[in-house]
């Protein structure tokens, strides 16, 4: 079978399943495992990725209005390539390729209608572990893929264990900062992430898009741990972008400047991707929020103190 990966958290699976020779290409955000980044790419962006949180925002804003996509397929290499399965996502349009765009693109291609397409759409921690074996079972990997998930629920379960009994009052408000101009808490698989670390948090809806926040209301919430976590941004990047929260009114009389315990992490490689590794983000969150019950500190390669 071979494969064409049009999402990061796919291509993670993918290698998960060990299904690394058969991926023929790839989408230009891919970039984990690191043999990912030897595969072509089928898609680009028509985004300034390099640009300021404002001027991406106003870009997507401006894209939109305008009927343009944000990415798009590379429908040349795709017809080169021949691929048998399509995996792609439905899960934002903002994020990566969108599935319509897809299948439009497909269908446009007599040499490529019998290729198959299998979208995630992902919205918690669960429907990612069973993507992964209904990309199993997609890819004939349905053994593989119960073992791979297996795995990563004993990951879960340990989480569990050491901050699932701790009392509502030793839970820490925490806010998770996904986008900082304009300011947005994360939804979607984040709040359940928070609530499996041990902490809690106001703001966003688990299982829902992430929204735009007023900056008041995060003000007013005081929220005892910060995580800056820019979708797409790397750790550097993100710490940054994270300097300018620093100019925001209240900022310095925050309970968790106050007591040190604001983080700026690698939100590209871990929380902002719908895949396997969402495990070791709750397992870097459950750090952050609870370091009294963890013997090892934070990896500095995802994750640094502000």
């Amino acid at each position: 079978m071979r494969i064409a990966s049009l999402i990061s958290s796919a291509t993670e699976m993918l290698f998960g399943l060990g299904l690394a020779d058969q991926i023929v290409a790839v989408s230009h955000e891919c970039d984990w495992p690191p043999p990912a980044n030897e595969k072509p790419r089928a898609t680009f962006t028509n985004i300034a990725a390099d640009a300021p949180s404002g001027l991406i925002d106003r870009q997507v804003k401006e894209l939109i209005a305008a009927g343009k996509t944000l990415y798009e397929v590379d429908l040349d290499l795709l017809v080169e390539l021949k691929p048998d399965l399509i995996v792609t996502q439905a899960q934002c349009d903002v994020c990566a390729v969108r599935y319509d765009d897809v299948v439009a693109a497909i269908a446009s291609e007599p040499s490529l209608r019998g290729t198959k397409i299998h979208a995630l759409n992902p919205q918690g921690l669960d429907d990612v572990l069973q993507d992964i074996r209904r990309l199993g079972a997609a890819t004939e990997r349905s053994a593989e893929a119960d073992a791979y998930v297996k795995s990563l629920e004993a990951r879960i379960a340990v989480v569990r264990e050491r901050t699932g009994l701790v009392p509502a009052e030793n839970r820490p408000l925490t806010a998770c900062i996904e986008w900082i101009d304009p300011l947005m808490i994360a939804g979607n698989w984040t709040p359940e992430l928070v609530e499996l670390a041990g902490g809690r948090q106001v703001w966003a809806t688990a299982g829902a898009h992430s929204t735009y926040t007023a900056w008041e209301a995060v003000r007013a919430a005081d929220p005892e741990v910060i995580v800056v976590m820019p979708c797409g941004f790397g750790l550097q990047r993100s710490i940054r972008e994270a300097t300018t929260l620093r100019d925001l009114p209240g900022w310095s009389e925050l309970w968790a400047v106050l007591e040190g315990r604001v983080f700026a992490v690698d939100g590209n490689a871990l929380f902002n991707r719908s895949g396997p590794r969402l495990v070791d983000s709750l397992e870097l969150l459950a750090q952050l929020v609870h370091p009294e019950s963890f013997d090892d500190p934070p990896d500095p390669t995802y994750c640094r103190s502000l």
